[in-house]
């Protein structure tokens, strides 16, 4: 039984909003997914926000470059903020995309080692360790 290893749960790969659209865009919507150009409503919304992120594609990577924030997904384990703890540095997290602050991580060493979090997207972290950085999240 030494092989048998705890899985993780499954993160998910997006997050859910919500928006409020008007009926007549709402009509049209449904007739563009009536005619079987979009799959759903979800589809075509989907798509649309694609296409206005890929027409200022530039404006987001000189953003991300000026604001030296990292694009796309960062994992912050509990190994790697022991070692800045034991190094005496302190973390800034600038991340656009999902940052996530490993489960096995205390709001004492987050709170030792992580100075701000500026995250444009989602942050997921222990309920803890989010109440423990509240003053310190933008």
């Amino acid at each position: 039984m030494s092989n048998v290893r705890q899985l993780r749960d499954k993160t998910p790969e997006s997050e859910k909003i919500t928006i409020n659209l008007g009926y007549v865009d709402l009509g049209r919507i449904d007739l563009l997914v009536q005619e079987g150009f979009y799959s759903n409503r979800s589809d075509f919304i989907r798509t649309a926000i694609r296409n206005q992120l890929d027409s200022h594609a530039d404006v987001v990577s000189k953003s991300v470059e000026r604001h030296t924030m990292e694009l796309g997904l960062r994992d912050y384990s509990r190994a790697d903020l022991e070692a800045l703890r034991d190094a005496g540095e302190v973390l800034h997290v600038k991340v656009v995309g999902l940052a996530r602050i490993d489960p096995d991580v205390t709001p004492d060493l987050a709170l030792q080692t992580i100075g701000s979090i500026t995250v444009l997207g989602a942050l997921q972290a222990s309920n803890e360790v989010k109440k423990a950085l509240a003053d310190r999240i933008r």
